[in-house]
């Protein structure tokens, strides 16, 4: 129930004609209509809906209404419907001719949110919003259910048409009925409402505040006219999970560094409002903060942003520092916060905005108060998953070094664009004939032997061949002029034609998979593991998308009589002789030297086909991302000590040496 988030629930006794308090005439919002919405545009034009539904939203938070209906007509006008008390409509104090409810619609600043009792948490614009659509619609209509009455007036242009008419005795309805069509004289005939974003708001809403059920209708003829699929004709809209359900359903199709989405409700110290958050982290691509106040959405942040960003931040340093993390301590909040998807909402009783369309929250206690809120949840969440928490640590740590790249890079003179676009294919490259990168893959292979074989044995359609020279450069210990300066990396970023580092882009990546193909002895699990390095290092993403995979070539082939299997070590070798080889017949067992000895029909049957060979993918497994970084560093990076080090540790694991 809502009646818990707020200290004293106000009562229908609080709330009538004496609250409302009058200031001015309608004139100024027909005269300057941007200066109250911001525009006559197409975003003003849907802005009257949001001002409307903030005041049954506010009556719903209020713990007075429970639903709301959304219904777009075929004439383009809208009717928006709540449960809650009702606007008063008994004769206002100070002009005794008149009813309230024609005071509110046909006056600017009048309105029950200047007086707290009447609203603890309000989003509507402080009485201006409901009188501004008048003023700017064509017709506007409502209908009030109080006290078992219902009560009913029309306007036009912000005046009223008659004065408020009884339609009698209701015994089962309560609440306000408004239905609009706004002015063409303001907005010109070529706008209209886009049931797709007014689904969306309505569906916004829902999410904002799981204690309503928005009801959403649109004529199905003007979803056909307009043409604008995947938005429904009728749907009701209610998420008891809040705003995690939301950003579940945003992210469902995102590769994510945790498992868990950071998400929580509490109350405000001392406000008797409350906040509400949900946080998540991509592996790639750009994040997004999308704040409410009061259920209004707040483009350019704020207060409360600032709050829970600078929770976020300290608390993911502190983690660091627990985890004797020395890099930690240098994270900023571009690094943790502004890289995330962040849905935070937050109710409080005296919002102040930044102009008049409130597209910024300015309250200045509301940081510390938020911050607060936020830090000691974020520390829990993070000591209660390690694993996810050393996840987000490292990735945070990527962030940095991408950031100090970035910067360091703009100190040297950037390339030219026109240089990166021209596209050029290292000589050695025997490329697929298909355009585009769907189905096709790149295999990367060491010598001329093993990539002439290669090179008969594929599939000249889909399959291309890069054969490299020996082992290639370690990058985890060389500068970055010795990488650039290196001819077998050179082709192989020429060949995928993806970009490396901070200019990598999967869109430009030339093949669906990149398969590291060498021999199955000691040699060829080097020269794999220096060309994992180099992605891991320099094309971290095509990791995290999934684009890197390992070749499985025998080493062994065994023959009896008319069947031959191959096995991909002694193991398995080991294996097929005791389940597959058990009949009469001399069984003969030869070890490949290398792929290039291997005639490209056995590359091609083993190895290559795509229904017959085993591909490993490469992946870094969840909570294994400090770990793989740190020991990339151990193995590969430029102390030989560390290396030394674990030889030592792991020596006496080693059971068979191939040599």
């Amino acid at each position: 129930s809502m009646s818990d988030l707020f200290k004293s629930p106000p009562t229908t006794e609080d709330y009538s004609a004496k609250d409302i308090e009058v200031l001015e005439g309608l004139e100024p919002v027909r005269l300057r209509p941007g200066m109250y919405i911001g525009g006559v545009d197409d975003r003003a034009y849907h802005h009257l809906v949001s001002e409307v539904l903030d005041n049954s939203m506010d009556e719903a938070v209020a713990g007075h209404a429970g639903r709301i209906e959304m219904i777009l007509h075929n004439n383009g006008s809208i009717t928006i419907t709540d449960n809650g008390r009702g606007i008063p409509t008994d004769p206002h104090p100070k002009f005794k001719d008149k009813s309230a409810l024609e005071v509110i619609m046909t006056t600017l600043h009048s309105g029950g949110k200047f007086n707290s009792k009447a609203y603890e948490t309000s989003g509507g614009l402080h009485g201006v919003g409901i009188s501004v659509v008048n003023a700017l619609s064509e017709i506007l209509e409502v209908e009030v259910a109080c006290d078992k009455e219902l009560w009913t007036q029309s306007f036009s242009r912000g005046k009223a048409l008659a004065p408020i008419k009884s339609l009698g005795k209701v015994n089962n309805r309560r609440g306000t009925k408004i239905t609009f069509l706004p002015d063409t004289e303001i907005f010109g005939k070529s706008l209209f409402f886009s049931p797709r974003r007014l689904y969306q708001l309505a569906k916004s809403k829902a999410y904002l505040f799981r204690g309503v059920e928005i009801r959403w209708v649109c004529e199905p003829e003007l979803i056909e006219r307009l043409k604008l699929e995947g938005t429904p004709v009728k749907d009701t809209l209610h998420f008891p999970g809040g705003l995690n359900d939301y950003l579940t359903e945003a992210t469902a199709k995102k590769s994510l560094v945790t498992e868990e989405n950071f998400h929580g409700k509490t109350e405000l110290s001392g406000d008797g409002g409350h906040i509400e958050w949900a946080i998540t982290w991509p592996e790639y691509g750009d994040g997004s903060v999308k704040s409410y106040c009061n259920t209004v959405p707040t483009p350019l942040g704020g207060t409360h942003e600032a709050g829970v960003r600078a929770a976020i931040l300290k608390g993911m340093k502190a983690y660091g520092e627990l985890v004797n993390n020395k890099k930690a301590a240098g994270i900023t909040g571009e690094d943790i916060f502004t890289s995330s998807h962040c849905v935070l909402s937050i109710f409080i009783k005296n919002p102040q905005f930044q102009g008049q369309t409130k597209d910024k929250l300015t309250n200045a206690e509301v940081s510390r108060i938020a911050e607060n809120a936020l830090r000691d949840h974020f520390d829990h969440w993070l000591s209660g998953n390690p694993t996810m928490a050393n996840d987000l640590l490292a990735w945070t740590l990527e962030k940095l070094e991408e950031r100090l790249r970035r910067k360091k890079e703009k100190e040297v003179k950037r390339k030219t664009a026109t240089s990166k676009r021209r596209l050029r294919l290292p000589g050695k490259l025997a490329d697929c004939s298909i355009d585009g990168a769907e189905t096709t893959e790149i295999y990367i292979v060491e010598g001329d032997s093993a990539g002439g074989s290669a090179k008969q044995a594929r599939d000249r359609k889909t399959q291309a061949i890069l054969p490299i020279r020996g082992k290639i450069l370690n990058v985890a210990s060389a500068t970055r002029e010795k990488i650039r300066g290196n001819q077998e990396i050179a082709d192989i970023i020429q060949a995928l034609g993806c970009g490396t580092g901070e200019d990598y882009s999967d869109a430009d990546l030339r093949y669906e998979k990149v398969i590291i193909m060498t021999d199955a002895d000691v040699d060829g699990a080097h020269i794999a593991t220096l060309l994992i390095t180099f992605f891991y290092q320099e094309m971290n993403d095509l990791i995290k998308n999934g684009h890197l995979y390992l070749a499985q070539p025998p080493l062994y082939r065994i023959g009896q009589g008319g069947k031959v299997l191959y096995a991909r070590d002694d193991a398995h070798k080991d294996e097929l002789m005791e389940t597959e080889f058990k009949g009469r017949g001399k069984i003969e067992v030869s070890r490949f030297k290398g792929l290039g000895e291997m005639p490209p029909a056995q590359l091609r049957e083993t190895t290559m086909t795509a229904s017959k060979r085993t591909l490993l993918r490469i992946i870094i497994p969840h909570g294994a991302r400090l770990e793989t970084s740190e020991k990339v560093s151990q193995l590969m990076g430029k102390k030989p000590e560390l290396r030394f080090q674990f030889i030592q540790e792991n020596a006496q694991n080693i059971e068979d040496l191939d040599f």
